[in-house]
């Protein structure tokens, strides 16, 4: 800059302009200046970026500038770093992702990504991230991808593309390949912090949206992060006043609230260990408020992990009393942290009463001086409110509703109606309440609510004499709101008539008081009205004359709804009979089973307002099954006298309405009532996630080590000319324990070396990871893992396992491990006369298995010997002189499980002649008898 004499005295004049005028045609002067130089001579390339230099401040002091961009993009090929440094800087202010030149500078940036410069790398990284486009993504994600995975970045490079990744990814996430996952995981292991820290970033917006192809990033950020709190593994320069890195401490803590609780014990106790230590730590306020910050933010993510795992009873007993001397806190940030982490514990927990000691207190976090945390106390009342403690908590609401802010308003009105209609035991208080709330809010109530107390009168009997009594006092009131009209002019119109005989509810009463509100309701209003009198011809005849005349008049109203339905109803109403009159005006079906529109119109206003979490605002209800209620946002009503919602009561006229019914009717229906009867829409099919550790991704000669150790229990799995891969089995009972010891044969160390489980057989065989091998091996070295498998019951498929490490590049293997069903098996004795007698028991149906088969290899004969071993070897106790026929192989074993033992019987017919056998296995449970079969054939047919 300083060279630049001309760029310099340029920006001086500019700052000694005394007016805005003077400013102006200083640049006006140098616009034309420039204009001339780019037009008329040839420049090299200082001058370029000398001119290109004086645009750009031009721009940033906020006047158009549109020429140049031509030449900044031509300075971005440039060899000088000082040249290509501004190219790129006018590139980022002057472009945007559909700019018609951004498909100019596409090469000269893969050029800059692809050189050995760092410096280079890092400015083309950074125009992708700032100004790259779907074209552009597309076109250079492969390229960042490289940079962010190649052993010869630097950390820095790598820094900055992870971080362009994630730039990219939020703008169009279909540049992101499921095929990276494994590569961008094992960078968990970086021994760089920085490296971590900003990958772990990119894994925490990825895992949201494919949590399946990144599950592997758990176990990462579990030992990760032990290392940090506990084992203190972190270097000097990311100690923030005394705190460890608590940024990628916070991270890891989030990342692993998107996965459900690892069924890993070895995992659990290392998660379980770190949150003790983060809890363990002194809770005094230090004098820095920046440790102080730092140590909150670990903290209270740390009880949000610990809230999501809801199995550490012990912890959970510290976290509840913790919680409630926060929400006491003198300092904002801590009482707001408070209560967002007390509704996620409201959220999660099997009993509140742990938060109802504390609702003094959180009521009165209502009238705090921070709105954020009025906010946050409003979401808990909502969250911990139940039928023990509504009627207070709604009623506390309805008094601050006065007094709260506007922007507060709505969604407290949607929470109290929700809260109102979810614990209302008593029919009669619901309507009071309801009504209350309506003639309180006035314009913050949205239609969903008015339309919502509408379905509950409409599907309850009991409610609706008692509705259209207190609709009436209200709309007789002088300031009665437009919402409360609707209500009852609906009200009235259909049940009207349970009340006509009341005091001061007569026809004619209700007739004037709806008609006193015709003259201040805005025209949709008075269409509804005007609905309300049709149905009142057909209820009252006496006051039809005063009907009729209410027609007349709208008839020639300039809106043209009302002039047209006035004439349809007057014609309706004078016809010689009244029998189209009575079909039009008859009774309102009970409106079908939906969704809650005020559920929905609370979940669709606060979505996209705050950070995806793994649980929703509004109790242990909403969240049994997360995934249901995003999809639907359907809780249901659970109250006796709401359940009559759902379209299961008779109408007053004795008749149960059907779901069709109802549907077609209020299909067809105008829009006076929109809303009330809505259906959920589709939701898109998910795309199926990309699981490397599963049987459908074997890696090639996975066979040979998985059939030598088929019978036996130590051996090989697999062997290449880097690692080997050993195991060794032991199998008592119903539980097995196998070790796997991972050899490194080469003369360099390997590093992120990751397992990764995947067991099809979930509900039949528990497979628990007692030991995890350690993330790097030396030259030379070995590393081991211990996995417990218990069997719950048969099972056919054994579990696989992915192995993934770094040398050079990512080597990943993925081997069938040779937990099978005859390991559980024992063999047992006995003698001829008990064997034909289970064998009878049991009998032919569907406890046998039975299959015909030959040999492979035709050419071969049948060897008794060899078939006799095989038998052994799949733990049968072979059973001498049982059968008639002394060639025929009988065998009998228990099959052991968890909760029990399955006998199992087995009889082979061997056919010399025609070189085939006949298999039958019988017992006690069917699922065995079919997996032995199959087992059997498979390596009988090889006996040659």
């Amino acid at each position: 800059m300083s060279s630049m004499r001309g760029l310099v005295q340029f920006i001086a004049d500019l700052r000694n302009a005394r007016a805005r005028d003077l400013e102006e045609k200083r640049i006006n002067k140098e616009l034309a200046n420039i204009r001339q130089k780019f037009k008329g001579e040839k420049l090299d390339g200082y001058q370029k970026k000398k001119y290109v230099c004086k645009l750009l401040y031009i721009y940033i002091q906020g006047y158009d500038v549109d020429f140049g961009h031509l030449e900044a993009v031509n300075l971005i090929s440039a060899q000088k770093y000082s040249e290509k440094q501004i190219g790129y800087l006018a590139v980022t202010l002057f472009l945007h992702e559909h700019h018609d030149l951004l498909h100019l500078v596409v090469n000269s940036i893969r050029k800059d990504l692809l050189d050995h410069n760092e410096i280079n790398n890092c400015l083309a990284l950074h125009a992708v991230a700032n100004v790259g486009g779907r074209e552009m993504g597309e076109a250079l994600s492969a390229d960042v991808h490289r940079l962010l995975i190649s052993p010869t970045s630097k950390a820095f490079v790598k820094k900055k593309a992870a971080l362009t990744m994630l730039r990219l990814y939020r703008k169009y996430p279909g540049i992101m390949q499921q095929e990276w996952a494994e590569r961008i995981i094992a960078l968990m292991d970086d021994p760089d912090i920085g490296v971590v820290l900003s990958v772990t970033s990119l894994i925490l917006a990825l895992v949201q949206d494919s949590p399946d192809a990144y599950k592997g990033s758990y176990v990462k950020a579990a030992q990760r992060l032990r290392k940090i709190v506990v084992d203190n593994d972190v270097s000097p320069d990311y100690l923030y006043y005394k705190v460890p890195c608590p940024w990628l401490q916070v991270k890891f803590l989030k990342l692993l609230q998107f996965y459900p609780p690892s069924d890993d014990s070895h995992v659990r106790d290392i998660i379980r260990e770190t949150l003790q230590a983060i809890l363990s730590i002194p809770t005094d306020i230090p004098k820095n408020v920046q440790q102080n910050n730092a140590q909150n933010a670990i903290l209270f993510e740390a009880i949000n992990l610990l809230i999501h795992m809801s199995t550490e009873q012990s912890l959970m007993v510290q976290i509840s009393q913790k919680l409630g001397k926060f929400i006491q806190s003198r300092e904002t940030n801590v009482r707001y942290l408070g209560l967002d982490a007390m509704t996620h514990f409201a959220a999660r927990a099997e009993t509140l009463d742990p938060i109802k000691r504390h609702q003094n207190i959180i009521i009165g976090s209502l009238k705090d001086r921070d709105i954020s945390v009025r906010r946050k106390g409003l979401d808990l009342l909502y969250s911990m409110c139940d039928t023990s403690n509504a009627q207070p908590i709604v009623n506390e609401l309805l008094k601050y509703l006065q007094s709260a802010d506007f922007s507060l308003r709505e969604e407290m009105v949607l929470k109290i109606a929700i809260l109102t209609e979810k614990y209302a035991t008593d029919a009669q208080w619901y309507i009071d309440i309801s009504l209350r709330l309506l003639a309180m809010a006035g314009d913050h109530v949205s239609d969903e609510v008015w339309q919502r107390v509408i379905q509950i009168v409409t599907n309850n009997e009991e409610l609706q004499a008692y509705a259209a009594q207190n609709m009436l006092d209200y709309i007789k009131t002088e300031n009665c709101h437009d919402s409360l009209v609707k209500i009852g002019a609906y009200v009235l119109g259909e049940f009207g008539h349970l009340i006509a005989d009341t005091k001061g509810c007569s026809p004619i009463e209700q007739l004037m008081a709806l008609q006193a509100k015709m003259i201040t309701s805005p025209d949709t209003t008075r269409a509804l009205i005007l609905s309300t009198f049709i149905k009142y011809v057909n209820l009252f005849p006496e006051i039809k004359p005063q009907l009729l005349q209410m027609f007349r008049f709208y008839s020639y109203s300039p809106d043209s709804e009302l002039q047209q339905r006035a004439c349809e109803y007057l014609t309706l109403a004078t016809l010689p009979t009244d029998d189209l009159l009575r079909t039009v005006c008859d009774e309102m079906p009970a409106f079908s089973e939906r969704t809650s529109i005020l559920l929905q119109r609370l979940h669709k206003k606060s979505a996209g307002t705050s950070e995806r979490r793994t649980w929703l605002v509004g109790g242990k209800d909403a969240n049994n099954d997360r995934q249901e209620a995003l999809m639907s946002q359907q809780t249901g009503l659970k109250r006796t006298f709401t359940t009559i919602v759902n379209g299961t009561s008779p109408g007053a006229n004795g008749s149960a309405h059907s779901v069709e019914a109802s549907t077609a009717t209020n299909g067809s229906s105008s829009k006076d009532l929109e809303g009330l009867d809505l259906l959920s829409g589709p939701s898109e099919t998910p795309s199926k996630p990309l699981n490397l550790a599963s049987a459908a991704h074997l890696s090639p000669d996975w066979e040979l080590g998985f059939n030598a150790l088929y019978f036996r229990d130590e051996g090989v799995l697999f062997e290449d000319s880097q690692i080997q891969v050993g195991i060794r089995q032991e199998y008592r009972g119903h539980m097995g324990v196998v070790k796997l010891y991972f050899t490194n044969k080469a003369s360099f160390p390997i590093g992120s070396f990751t397992t990764t489980l995947d067991n099809l057989s979930s509900s039949a065989l528990k497979v628990d990871t007692k030991s995890l091998p350690d993330s790097n091996i030396g030259a030379q070295a070995q590393a081991q893992s211990t996995i417990v498998c218990t069997a719950l019951s048969p099972f056919e498929s054994s579990p696989t396992i992915r192995i993934s490490y770094l040398a050079g590049a990512l080597q990943g293997y993925t081997l069938r491990l040779p937990v099978l069903v005859h390991r559980y098996m024992d063999p047992s004795s006995l003698s001829a006369e008990d064997f034909f007698k289970r064998w009878r028991q049991i009998g032919a149906g569907t406890m046998e298995a039975q299959s015909t088969f030959g040999l492979k290899d035709l050419s071969a004969s049948l060897n008794d010997s060899i078939t006799k071993s095989i038998v052994e070897d799949f733990r049968w106790k072979v059973l001498d002189n049982v059968d008639p026929n002394p060639a025929n192989v009988v065998g009998c074993a228990v099959f052991q499980m968890e909760k029990g033992k399955t006998g199992c019987l087995m009889r082979l017919e061997p056919n010399k002649e025609q070189k085939m056998y006949r298999l039958t296995v019988r017992a006690t449970q069917d699922t065995i008898s079919a997996i032995l079969v199959r087992a059997m054939q498979e390596k009988l047919s090889l006996a040659s």
